[in-house]
């Protein structure tokens, strides 16, 4: 008999989890080779997820079938798991969508399928990382005492990545200077989120809602952590949960910090989604005029400096797309129509 990816890597393999009903949230768009690598890590998982929700983007008839695949592979190793609220025992989840609504849309989209499934955690990550097999086990510790837990993370060479966990909230921008040492407690508390490995309870979900989908990209996770912090106190752990398996050109700043290559669609939400924001810091009594501006001009000016240190060849519409984003970012700023999304409870 062909031996499973746990067998292989000699890890003992369970059907179920030491997480309650946790939902793993997938976001995936027209990269089916890394979707391939991020399905073979979730088979090589140690314990088993309850779900595993693929939000297909592109509604791709090979990533369907890359699904079923993976599907009919997960029931064999794994077997199903009990019902969710339709009955239904499958342990994956299919959730095409109509066209591209972007991470912020899919992960808006696929947490509310997992909810409506029953899942009482979600684990959210894109397609370009791969989790590692020990990840639910040194999640699952953390989970009787918080609700919001993000994981370390491991970057595309096997080395540490360093994440921004503190944002500063008047600037609106993350803290670059934040100490990377957990200390003897092996956390630290944070004040936003990544949809790259993100860990959050039911209760959560009910309280601030749905990410909101219409940042399309960018900024949606940490606002879906400044809001859970308004709530609960996340953390950021010292465990190594997830690794990239995307390889981005980028600058290294004196070997301890990175600007990553990115391209104009993203130099533009990073400006535009600036005006959601600093909506959801005047709903919450958070927002200063004077002190977010000024965020917002360091934000210009980190993003003209990426386009010089790593991205030369796009400074002419790399500059276009920043002052684009940043006049509409002012039109979001003043929309009478605005709301936040409402909580589900």
């Amino acid at each position: 008999m062909e031996k499973t990816g746990n067998e292989v890597l000699g890890i003992a393999s369970s059907s179920t989890s030491p997480i309650e009903k946790l939902a793993i949230v997938v976001v995936t768009y027209k990269r089916q080779k890394l979707l391939a690598k991020l399905f073979d890590s979730i088979k090589a998982l140690s314990d088993a997820p309850w779900r595993v929700v693929v939000v297909d983007n592109e509604h791709s008839g090979e990533t369907k079938a890359m699904v079923r695949q993976f599907s009919d592979a997960i029931n064999t190793h794994w077997g199903k798991t009990e019902p969710d609220e339709s009955g239904n025992t499958e342990r994956v989840v299919y959730a095409p969508q109509e066209g591209n609504i972007g991470g912020s849309g899919g992960f808006s989209n696929g947490v509310k399928k997992a909810y409506e499934l029953g899942a009482e955690w979600f684990w959210v990550m894109d397609d370009d990382v791969a989790v590692l097999p020990n990840a639910i086990q040194q999640l699952a510790k953390w989970t009787p005492r918080h609700d919001v837990i993000q994981g370390s993370r491991l970057d595309y060479d096997g080395g540490d990545f360093y994440w921004q966990y503190d944002f500063i909230v008047p600037l609106g921008i993350p803290n670059p200077i934040a100490p990377a040492a957990f200390g003897p407690s092996c956390y630290r508390t944070m004040d936003t989120m990544c949809f790259e490995g993100g860990l959050f309870r039911r209760n959560i979900v009910e309280q601030i809602g749905l990410p909101d989908p219409r940042f399309f990209i960018y900024w949606d996770d940490t606002i879906y952590g400044y809001l859970a912090s308004k709530v609960t106190d996340p953390i950021v752990v010292n465990d190594k949960i997830i690794q990239r398996t995307r390889d981005i050109g980028n600058w290294d700043i004196a070997g301890l910090r990175q600007l990553n290559s990115t391209s104009d669609m993203n130099r533009y939400h990073i400006m535009r989604n600036r005006g959601y924001m600093a909506r959801y810091f005047m709903a919450h009594g958070d927002y200063r005029p004077a002190l977010f501006g000024l965020g917002t001009v360091l934000t210009a000016i980190k993003e003209a400096i990426r386009l010089l240190a790593v991205d030369r060849e796009h400074v002419k519409t790399g500059i276009k797309a920043i002052a684009k984003g940043w006049v509409d970012s002012r039109k979001l700023l003043h929309d009478p129509n605005w709301q936040p999304m409402p909580p589900l409870k």
